[in-house]
């Protein structure tokens, strides 16, 4: 998955992390004392979890990280929320992080002297987004206990102007309508051209759980009557033949099968990227940037533990998690270990297959990151698309004659993923694209949703989050 650059200054130096197990996983700081102290959860009001709500989201602004961390963090501060209540202020805050740009066109628009901000953005979303009734938000803000401030005149003003209305409004601009940065139109376009709002718009919708099947453990159609057991309903999915698909709001916490390495989350796009690398048995596996390994358990399932996968990373907490859901998963053929120039070299020319998948910018996640759409910079695309060519050409060293390289990224850029093939080819004469369209029947099965050269699924044409994936052969 793809890990744009943080831009959070860097905090001050703490003393050095406990190293005495490689399976230690890293100490999370100490919860914050519960600063509502002791409410009684069946007594909360809709003020309160606005309150709650807005707290959250000034949270996730001051945290520097995406917004699932910042309320798992938040959620640990205040446990009187994170139980039956947390579902409600998830999806206040969801509402908001998801339509920011229309809600703050609401309010640049009607909001005659309302601040635009966390505060208005809620206001906005109770009336547009969840079809509320005005009054009732007005009494719930009533400043009492944990509730807002009391709605003065001009937010009555502005909230009065927003009956009838809905988030989106003709007279928006596309930026603001499809809900991603103006800055990015440009990149996006060259790519998308007239198809660019139909595709944008399905970001803004909330996305499926997709589970997979640990082929390790169990063919899909166990795993779907394992599911249902416990009181799951699920159906496959529509490409990935390892994939179970259930709704947007499901609570994975439940899900037993999890806790017992018979599935994992892992969504469909991600699991087709990982099939397409077509990791055999006896096979000797690179993944370049394995993360927590999620497309690592894929490929040691298509090589049934036989032959052997070293899981790279340059982030240890990610191997930390990746070594930790490996064991679970029963992957015996893997070795996790640090990224090393010197280890790279000496294994020069060794790979049957390397993965590739790149940091990038993400774009092609925000149905399930809607907030990280407005931490990304114009700078991160100029820093990231250099960073993926070095990468490649690192990556590409290992490659045997006649082996694969397989660049995968989440992103919807042509910069970081046409573009970025192109470009490496033309400094690689010895790789050369193959047919994914040709490869597909026997890596995934079935046929190919799109011709090649290279595959870009998108949640618009295909379900799946924004995967783009080019198989490169390198010749003999």
């Amino acid at each position: 998955m793809a890990r744009p650059p943080s831009r959070t200054p860097k905090p001050a130096r703490s003393p050095p992390a406990r190293r005495d197990s490689p399976n230690r996983s890293p100490r999370r700081p100490p919860a914050k004392p519960d600063i509502w102290g002791k409410l009684e959860v069946a007594r909360l009001n809709t003020g309160q979890k606005l309150g709650a709500a807005l707290s959250l989201l000034d949270a996730i602004d001051a945290s520097g990280h995406g917004a699932d961390r910042a309320a798992a963090d938040w959620f640990r501060g205040n446990r009187r929320f994170d139980g039956p209540p947390r579902g409600e202020i998830m999806d206040q805050v969801d509402a908001v992080l998801r339509h920011r740009a229309a809600l703050d066109w609401w309010t640049a628009r009607e909001g005659k002297g309302v601040a635009i901000g966390n505060r208005t953005r809620l206001l906005a979303a109770h009336v547009l987004a969840h079809k509320r009734e005005a009054g009732s938000l007005i009494r719930a803000c009533d400043g009492e206990g944990l509730a807002p401030a009391a709605v003065d005149d001009a937010e009555r003003l502005f909230l009065d102007a927003l009956k009838g209305h809905t988030v989106f409004h003709p007279a928006m601009p596309l930026d603001v309508r499809a809900g991603f940065p103006a800055w990015l139109e440009p990149h996006l376009r060259r790519h998308w051209g007239d198809t660019l709002e139909d595709e944008m718009a399905a970001m803004l919708r909330l996305a499926p759980t997709d589970l997979r099947a640990n082929a390790l453990k169990l063919k899909r159609d166990d795993a779907l009557g394992v599911l249902a057991k416990q009181g799951l309903a699920t159906k496959p999915t529509p490409l990935s033949p390892l994939g179970l698909r259930l709704g947007p709001k499901t609570d994975i916490g439940k899900i037993a099968a999890l806790a017992e390495g018979l599935v994992e989350v892992q969504d469909e796009g991600s699991q087709i990227a990982a099939l397409l690398v077509d990791a055999k048995p006896g096979h000797w596996v690179v993944d370049f940037c394995a993360g927590a390994g999620g497309k690592t358990m894929v490929m040691a399932g298509t090589m049934a533990n036989r032959g052997h996968i070293v899981a790279l990373d340059v982030n240890e907490f990610r191997l930390t998690r990746a070594r930790q859901r490996l064991r679970r998963a029963g992957a015996e053929n893997v070795e996790c270990r640090s990224m090393d120039a010197k280890w790279v070299k000496r294994q020069a020319g060794r790979a049957d297959r390397v993965l590739v998948d790149a940091p990038c910018t993400g774009t092609g996640t925000w149905r399930r990151k809607p907030d990280a759409r407005w931490r990304l910079q114009p700078a991160d695309v100029a820093e990231l698309v250099p960073r993926q060519a070095e990468i490649l050409d690192r990556a590409a060293k290992l490659v045997k004659a006649g082996g694969r390289l397989i660049y995968v990224t989440c992103s919807l850029l042509a910069a970081e993923n046409q573009d970025q093939v192109a470009t490496f080819l033309a400094r690689h004469a010895d790789f050369t694209a193959l047919d994914i369209a040709t490869l597909w029947p026997d890596t995934v099965g079935g046929a190919s949703p799109m011709p090649g050269p290279y595959l870009q699924l998108t949640p618009a044409r295909h379900g799946t989050d924004g995967f783009f994936v080019a198989v490169l052969a390198k010749k003999v």
